[in-house]
């Protein structure tokens, strides 16, 4: 019985040394480098994760693998690695890629339940609302913003006096996108509005107009057209929000700490 079991270990013991020593073949050779199997046996398995409108085979992987073989070749004879546009381009992948290295574990570790994500939305809820937009330049003349300002509070005295006016005001006066539609932007969680604008939405009733409000597009009026309670809306939308919270919050630490053994200095007279 032992002779029996010890014959058995040497063999799988001597089947585990023989497919260690197995070499990886070849596949194709470009230019010097080779592509081995299992190189290309991986990418395979990648491609097929992903939906597309043509059939993935080993050829196309293959011929993909070599395409990025040749296209790197050139590059470097080009000495784009020099490029200055490029060089940036690289440093955000060494930036992402150590953020990653050193929090992958902790961002893998974050969990939203239901009820963090309703108690978000029950702050943060969708609103269906409209606006009047007047543009304006991120740094406007002094000028530039009294027009602006002057005429976004007619507007709004108008359509105090007459609610009714909106469709007519909208159409004739906003510089937005949807003015044909009387302004409106239909529902949309609060993370797609500029903080100003929500702000001066949240918690207001269905037909609200506010006076103007400024945010980095220029003067808005804005209406309140519905909202959405919690039974109406796609709870993952804000299990997603509340994860980037999280997410948010982990970073924050993250470069505090590292800020810790950095010197930095700021000239905050630029900042103005």
């Amino acid at each position: 019985m032992k002779k029996s079991t010890l014959f058995l270990a040497a063999t799988f013991l001597v089947s585990l040394s023989s497919m260690a020593q197995t070499p990886d073949p070849v596949v194709a050779t470009v230019n010097g480098v080779e592509i081995k199997k299992a190189q290309l046996d991986q990418a395979f398995e990648q491609n097929l994760m992903f939906v597309s409108d043509k059939m993935v085979t080993k050829d196309k992987v293959l011929n993909d693998i070599i395409n990025r073989e040749i296209g790197i070749k050139k590059a470097k004879e080009a000495k784009l690695n020099e490029d200055p546009i490029v060089k940036a381009k690289m440093e955000d992948v060494l930036y992402h890629a150590q953020i990653s290295k050193d929090l992958e574990k902790k961002l893998q570790g974050i969990v939203v339940s239901d009820k963090e994500a309703q108690e978000y939305y029950n702050k943060n809820k969708e609103y269906r609302t409209a606006h009047i937009l007047l543009r304006i330049r991120v740094s406007p003349e002094k000028e530039e913003l009294q027009e602006a300002t002057k005429k976004s509070l007619e507007l709004y005295k108008q359509l105090q006096a007459k609610p009714q006016l909106w469709p007519e005001l909208a159409n004739k006066y906003s510089q937005s996108s949807v003015a044909p539609a009387a302004g409106d932007l239909g529902f949309q969680p609060a993370i797609k509005y500029a903080p100003e604008y929500f702000k001066a939405i949240n918690g207001k009733p269905i037909g609200f107009i506010s006076s103007p409000v400024r945010t980095q597009f220029g003067l808005h009026i804005i209406k309140v057209l519905g909202v959405h309670e919690w039974k109406e809306v796609d709870p993952a939308i804000y299990k997603k929000i509340v994860y980037d919270q999280k997410r948010d919050i982990i970073l924050e630490e993250y470069f505090a700490d590292s800020r810790k053994g950095a010197q930095v200095k700021i000239n905050k007279e630029f900042l103005k």
